[in-house]
């Protein structure tokens, strides 16, 4: 009976769960198939959205670390020189996320979705034909902006547009296809660049975008519920009945000393993730493993990346964030210093997954804290400002770990300095404490008014 309730549930049949069919609504004729399920329509949304995150693999750090030994290889660079490339790739492409929202707002996430996939794909089928330092500058900076900055905000874009009441059950959702897609994904990209070289798997990438991900962005995605006929989903009774809270502006977050600690907690996960994600072969070379424990110890720390999520969605109702931080520093502290002494693979998929755990963790603390601890208002602004942070550091860290290699020839003093650094940036954010947004005056910075 419970079995057959969900059913119901998640195809539509009941009213209470799903918006309901508007009948007067002129839109474009739906498939015939669809039109019986409704509630499916929301849930394919959320489908092709993780599918659109996994189709950003090209412009992310631990995809193109996969490739960094033969691009090295292939176009004579030392690891300083492709840190230098791939630290302005990152800052350049970032800006493609500037205006892209109202972009997706003007012209839809369907056109907006399907455009960037098709030329991410077509980047990626150039950049496996390119033979010269200078070409391949201009094409990772754009399979940066085109993937890892644009596409990423068009596929969190899409979510929102569909669930309110149902929102955080949405990207659950998402979080757990995402999270076996990708690990999935780097499997099978290891295999066919040991197999078949780098250049074949890019170009099979390219492919893959152009030829299935772009057709079904347009086939599946729509702008909203509105323009399928349905009733947009309301926001739960708690949410409109709870009183407006105090907000702080972005001015008055800097002035805190919890925004420096939360955002310096995230920012450093970025640099060791995008330092570790780029070398990653070089690194577990020196370790004594090869690029096939690279892969298995990379699906390790995304699966527990997931279970991280939940966790610390459960955690953050219960606790304040700036100590689950605390805790979270420390397990990557502990992560980075265990990897100084792996010696066997149990041992390596272990200290994976404690890293995947504290990557998780992360994650939901970063979304979760600025519109807790600023209130609403600004929120946009603020998190903004901490993610330029998080950007920064994601494209310093391949820098700081060529650099030091350079002048130690090893990787151990990375490792070390990192701990260090981590723990005491966990210590900090335990010391720290939240603003008060109950009272119009916290420590002489007055709340912006709502």
């Amino acid at each position: 009976m419970r079995c057959r309730k969900w059913f119901k549930l998640v195809l539509g049949r009941s009213r209470s769960y799903v918006p309901e069919v508007n009948e007067e609504a002129k839109v474009p004729r739906l498939p015939a198939w669809i039109r019986p399920f409704p509630g499916l329509i929301p849930w394919m949304q959320v489908l092709v959205a993780a599918l659109a995150m996994v189709g950003t693999f090209p412009g992310r750090t631990q995809a193109i670390g996969i490739i960094t030994e033969s691009l090295l290889a292939d176009f004579h660079l030392t690891p300083s020189e492709y840190a230098t490339i791939s630290l302005w790739a990152t800052l350049i492409g970032a800006l493609a996320a500037i205006g892209l929202g109202q972009l997706i707002d003007r012209h839809g996430v369907r056109f907006i979705t399907a455009f960037l996939t098709v030329s991410l794909g077509a980047v990626s089928i150039s950049l496996a034909r390119v033979h010269d330092v200078a070409a391949l500058a201009v094409l990772l900076t754009l399979s940066r902006a085109l993937g890892q900055s644009a596409l990423s905000v068009a596929s969190l874009s899409i979510i929102p547009r569909w669930f309110a009441r149902r929102l955080p059950l949405a990207m659950a959702v998402y979080s757990i296809v995402l999270s076996v897609l990708f690990a999935v994904a780097f499997q099978v990209a290891i295999q066919v660049r040991k197999s078949e070289g780098w250049r074949t798997l890019w170009t099979g990438v390219g492919w893959s975008l152009i030829l299935i991900l772009a057709p079904m962005s347009a086939i599946v995605l729509r702008r909203g519920p509105e323009s399928c006929g349905l009733v947009r989903e309301p926001e739960s009774s708690a949410a409109t009945d709870a009183p407006t809270p105090l907000s702080w502006t972005l001015t008055q977050a800097l002035r805190s000393s919890a925004f420096w600690a939360m955002a310096f907690g995230s920012a450093l996960y970025a640099l060791i993730s995008a330092g570790v994600g780029l070398f990653n072969e070089a690194i577990f070379v020196e370790w004594g493993f090869n690029v096939d424990d690279y892969g298995i110890a990379l699906g390790v720390t995304a699966f527990a990346s997931l279970c991280g999520n939940f966790l610390a969605g459960w955690l953050a109702g219960r606790f304040a964030l700036t100590k689950l931080m605390s805790v979270t520093m420390g397990l990557m502290a502990a992560s980075l210093v265990a990897f100084l002494y792996v010696h066997n693979r149990p041992q390596l998929y272990a200290q994976s997954a404690v890293m995947g755990l504290a990557g998780g963790f992360v994650m939901v603390l970063f979304f979760a804290i600025w519109g807790r601890a600023y209130g609403p208002k600004h929120v946009g602004m603020i998190q903004g400002a901490a993610q330029a942070m998080t950007v920064l550091a994601s494209a310093v860290g391949p820098i700081v770990f060529a650099a030091l290699h350079e002048q130690t020839h090893s990787y151990h003093l990375i490792f070390w300095g990192l701990a260090i650094v981590v723990a005491v940036v966990g210590i900090w954010c335990g010391t720290v404490r939240l603003p008060d947004l109950s009272t119009p005056l916290s420590e002489g910075r007055a709340p912006a008014s709502p």
